[in-house]
């Protein structure tokens, strides 16, 4: 204090009073300084490093959004590192708005009067999610779902949701609302989800009825010195091949100038059914595959060593079963989008081709029926749908004969063959689609539960090839049979 007269006895005391009272306020900065340091390592947003550093705190923010920062500490001073992607504002001691001015990451550090650093933000300002946060929320309220913004026009979902239906409706949200799938990075996690059991029934029943009848003539005719030989034998061309082998009648006519006939008839009636039951089970989301079948081999080469003067046939096999390939989906409701691939195909005699070897008998090559069935449906659990069918009815009728002798009323028999073919079927695709969980090993059953070999006097006096047994865990049926018992075939 600079006074313009001598001071007096009170100003000299007053300037005594107040260097005792910074004195004493150094002292008590000085001793409360431990006690705040814990106290801001404390608060997560203010943690100090070793080296006395603050650690900076990741902050995001959109375009035009702001957000608050309440301080521990009067600020005195604030460091933008790029103003034009963030600024800070103070406008009071201890509190600061920070606010987004374009897509882009920088930092802001604050000091106080001392030059201390109080806290440190690593800033990244993303274009505004909260159209998107929204939509997804109002769509699924139930998810668990997180929205970030990456780079300039990236978006990253994360959380979790309950089926990956919710999974892809989200993703989907994001795709139109962000402009474009390559901006949107799905990240979300299905929580627990379910396994699907598919049961895939495919039945047919096949009826043939052919028929063939035809006559052959042969014979002689002598006149004088000419001779005169004439054979007459009628194909059949309708079914593609003759099935009247030993059943025929052949009676001769005449001594010198003879004729032969053969009469042949054959008529064909059959019943054919195919079943087939593929079960299989896989996880909401993935697919699976169940074969179960064979391969045949089939010619496709032919090799000549002319030195050893051998030849070698090359083979490639091709496959033949039952297969079925399909991928559930758990949707809301309990209802199961499927996309399923199934096939039957057996070996069959039809259209078969019988290639000629150089020595021995030809080699048949049999053909391959097939039933395939590939489409996409909705069932809900526990429901059934015919995926597909097909009803199907071929009639042939064939007649061959001599021309012109054919054409006789009556008498045009003997020189004619007719044949004729009906087939009908019917074939029936249904699937099955369960909702299942894991059970106990001791509630299930195997195919060989309770089968046994028979022993050697059952099976060489009655001629048993197993014993009867009970399924475990089930009352023994009584033994007061009478008559013959045991599996029913057909």
């Amino acid at each position: 204090m600079t006074c313009g007269t001598p001071c007096s006895p009170i100003n000299r005391t007053t300037r005594g009073l107040g260097r005792r009272a910074l004195a004493l306020s150094a002292a008590v900065l000085l001793s409360l300084q431990p006690a705040l340091t814990p106290t801001l390592a404390a608060d997560p947003r203010y943690a100090v490093s070793s080296d006395g550093q603050m650690n900076a705190r990741v902050l995001s923010l959109g375009v035009s959004k702001s957000v608050v920062i309440d301080l521990p500490r009067d600020i005195k001073d604030v460091l933008v590192a790029d103003p034009l992607i963030a600024n800070a504002v103070v406008r009071s001691a201890q509190r600061a708005y920070i606010i987004g001015v374009k897509v882009g990451q920088t930092n802001i550090v604050f000091f106080d009067s001392a030059g201390q650093q109080i806290a440190a933000y690593d800033i990244a300002v993303t274009r505004d999610l909260n159209g998107i946060r929204s939509a997804i929320k109002q769509t699924l309220p139930n998810s668990d779902i997180r929205v970030e913004g990456v780079g300039v026009k990236g978006v990253l979902l994360s959380g979790s949701v309950a089926s990956p239906i919710e999974a892809q409706q989200a993703g989907d949200i994001a795709t139109r609302l962000a402009e474009g799938a390559d901006n949107v990075v799905n990240s979300i996690v299905v929580r627990g989800r379910d396994q699907v059991m598919l049961k895939v029934t495919v039945a047919e029943v096949q009826r043939d009825l052919i028929k063939q009848l035809g006559i052959d003539l042969s014979g002689s005719l002598n006149y004088g010195t000419a001779v005169v030989n004439f054979n007459n034998t009628t194909p059949f061309t309708a079914y593609g091949k003759q099935l009247v082998t030993g059943n025929a009648i052949t009676a001769a006519f005449g001594s010198a100038p003879s004729v032969s006939a053969t009469l042949k008839a054959m008529e064909s009636a059959g019943v054919v059914r195919t079943l087939a039951e593929p079960n299989l089970t896989a996880i909401s989301g993935e697919s699976a595959t169940f074969v179960a079948g064979g391969e045949f081999p089939v010619p496709s080469g032919y090799n000549y060593d002319p030195i050893s003067r051998v030849g070698t046939t090359q083979l490639t096999f091709k496959k033949f079963g039952i297969s079925l390939n399909f991928t559930p989906v758990v949707m809301s409701e309990g209802r199961i989008s499927l996309r399923v691939m199934t096939e039957v195909s057996e070996l069959s005699d039809d259209n078969a081709i019988t290639l000629a070897q150089f020595t021995g008998p030809g080699l048949t090559v049999p053909s391959i029926k097939t039933r395939r069935a590939e489409t996409t449906l909705e069932i809900p659990s526990g429901g059934s749908m015919a995926m597909a069918g097909l009803i199907h009815e071929q009639t042939k009728q064939a007649i061959n004969g001599l021309p012109g002798m054919a054409q006789i009323p009556v008498l045009g028999t003997l020189f004619r063959s007719r044949d004729y073919m009906n087939r009908q079927s019917e074939l029936m695709v249904l699937v099955t689609p369960y909702v299942v969980r894991a059970v106990a090993q001791k509630d299930l059953s195997r195919p060989d539960d309770g089968f046994t070999d028979a022993s050697d006097p059952q099976g060489d006096l009655l001629g048993s090839i197993n014993r009867i047994y009970g399924v475990p865990g089930k009352p023994a049926p009584a033994r007061n049979y009478r008559g013959a018992y045991g599996f029913i075939t057909d």
